[in-house]
């Protein structure tokens, strides 16, 4: 008696840890991943296969910021695949006036309310339990009470609550592999913030980000920000985005308070970056193969400094300016290294069937070893009001594509409360799908003060010959 084959799994192998999958699993075998809850694997952003020359950019009016490249017609984003996102309506909350003990919020009465509502209300609920479990973040958020016993420090395992983790994140007791300390991940600093989310689709974060406080010469304070995104077809993106995330705010923390000008502190940072990245190629990881791609991710930054506003970016993650006064317009200040980009400019398409096409989020310039001749992007920007800098990947940018669409996902008080509204705009791309890895780091930007009244004007009788 013959036996039928069985079919294959559609998954074909774990998403946590590749172990190869039997039909009909509703587990692996050997972590304990639950199979049910794994998307099958969508069409990451890739780089093209020919190198593509960039056409210039519009020339920009470099004082003001309504002049900027901005896309005339405003699309739907789309998934790192070029599928069509569901359009969901945005929410944004109101604004507590005043905070009460526990959480709660009054409105002036001195009657305490409910709870204020959760900007990241869109979480699973595993979020809440990696935050119990005590998963780490870049902040430092300390374990859960209760998440290790007497005399042992290790953490609790999030699904069967009764074993501890060993060293190499499983579950002693029942076997389930625990959350990357990547997962999610926040930074505030006074003039910055930044928040990172593995989103729903991915099993891991290939994001990172770097944020930093520095100083000029003269004083004047300076904030800066970096966000890359490791390329999925790559070796090791996730190893790839720290680097460069690393190399850059190490390089401008350095030469900021040097002296060197931002936008060649920015040009110098991006080369950092890029070296980085290209040594990871030198270094192979134990057991990879040898003919794989080597490690390659996008950057963006930003830099705020004493009145100017320097970006500078490689690849489709973005910037955009979003003023406080919301009645004047946002702009977006990067343009995309992107295949969909690169039809456009060139004339061949126009947007909706650049972005319609399968191949619009392939990249046409990246950091690694594999890249073609780097060529950093920089602009420098002197606002003329108070406003908000976003850097991000398009994990967030593909749920608010263009800059009128980034300015109504901003809560209104993001300048006061950049990490409250870092944390609004990953909850607002978890709500859209969360298909990709999310990150976004706002930069408050305030006018300088203004020199004191008669200052650099001959008084009487001064300057006579």
């Amino acid at each position: 008696m013959s036996l039928k084959p069985k079919p294959p799994h559609p998954l074909g192998t774990c998403p946590e840890c590749a172990e190869p999958l039997e039909s009909g699993d509703k587990f692996c075998g050997a972590c304990g991943y639950d199979l049910s809850a794994a998307a099958p694997p969508d069409r990451p952003t890739v780089p093209i296969a020919l190198p593509v020359e960039w056409p210039e950019a519009p020339p920009r009016d470099p004082n003001s910021l309504t002049t900027a490249t901005q896309h005339p017609g405003e699309l739907p984003g789309t998934d790192s695949g070029g599928r069509d996102l569901p359009t969901i309506p945005v929410r944004t909350d109101g604004v507590p006036e005043a905070a009460g003990p526990a959480g709660h919020t009054t409105d002036g009465s001195g009657d305490f309310t409910l709870p204020a509502p959760d900007p990241r209300a869109a979480l699973v609920a595993a979020e809440a339990v990696r935050a119990e479990a005590g998963a780490g973040t870049e902040t430092g958020v300390s374990a859960a009470p209760g998440a290790s016993g007497p005399g042992d420090g290790r953490k609790v395992c999030v699904a069967c609550r009764a074993g501890r983790v060993d060293g190499d994140g499983y579950c002693e007791h029942c076997g389930h592999a625990q959350p990357r300390d990547r997962d999610h991940m926040e930074e505030a600093l006074p003039a910055v913030a930044a928040v990172s989310d593995r989103g729903l689709r991915h099993h891991r974060n290939e994001d990172s980000f770097a944020v930093a406080s520095a100083a000029l010469p003269g004083g004047a304070p300076a904030a800066l920000a970096v966000v890359c995104d490791g390329v999925s077809s790559a070796t090791r993106p996730d190893e790839a985005s720290a680097a460069a995330a690393t190399a850059a705010r190490t390089a401008l923390v350095a030469a900021l308070p040097r002296g060197t000008h931002p936008q060649q502190a920015m040009q110098e940072a991006i080369v950092a970056a890029a070296d980085a990245v290209t040594a990871l190629a030198e270094r192979p990881a134990a057991g990879e193969r040898e003919h794989q791609n080597a490690p390659a991710c996008t950057i963006v930054s930003a830099i705020v400094a004493d009145g100017l506003l320097v970006v500078g970016w490689v690849g489709d993650s973005r910037a955009y300016w979003v003023p406080d006064d919301r009645a004047t317009p946002p702009a977006r200040l990067t343009e995309d290294d992107s295949w969909a980009a690169q039809m456009v400019a060139a004339g061949l398409m126009n947007e909706a069937q650049a972005y319609a096409d399968e191949r619009a989020h392939a990249i046409t310039g990246w950091l690694g070893a594999d890249a073609y001749e780097l060529e950093p992007h920089t602009a420098a920007f002197k606002p003329d009001r108070p406003g908000v800098v976003v850097v991000c990947t398009d994990g967030l940018w593909n749920y608010a594509e263009g800059a009128e669409d980034m300015a109504r996902v901003m809560p209104p008080d993001a300048a006061e409360r950049p990490l409250h509204a870092a944390q609004v705009l990953v909850g607002h791309a978890l709500d859209g799908g969360g298909h990709d890895n999310i990150t976004v780091a706002l930069l408050p930007f305030a006018l300088p003060a203004p020199p004191p009244a008669g200052a650099g004007v001959p008084g009487p009788g001064e300057g006579a010959a």
